[in-house]
């Protein structure tokens, strides 16, 4: 779950919380799923948001390891008789 994720656990908490009136359902408290709806779209923000980060500090290096065995490197060839 990302930033969009967030935003729209978010969105759709405060549609629930502020939007319906709480004796829309008898079976659950339609303002507490929004409430918690939107502490887990806040929290899902907080943690994107700590991804972003880590992920732009983190530096990358490639290291590539070649060998020619036909050619040798300079300065390798055995002395000349």
């Amino acid at each position: 779950m990302g930033i969009g994720g967030g935003i729209f656990l978010i969105v759709v908490g405060a549609i629930l919380s502020f939007g319906l009136s709480p004796d829309t359902w008898d079976v659950f408290n339609i303002n507490t799923i929004g409430y918690i709806l939107m502490a887990v779209g806040v929290l899902a923000l907080v943690l994107a948001f700590v991804m972003q980060r880590q992920r732009r500090d983190t530096s990358h290096t490639e290291y590539v390891e070649r060998r020619d065995i036909g050619n040798p490197p300079p300065g390798s060839l055995p002395p000349a008789r």
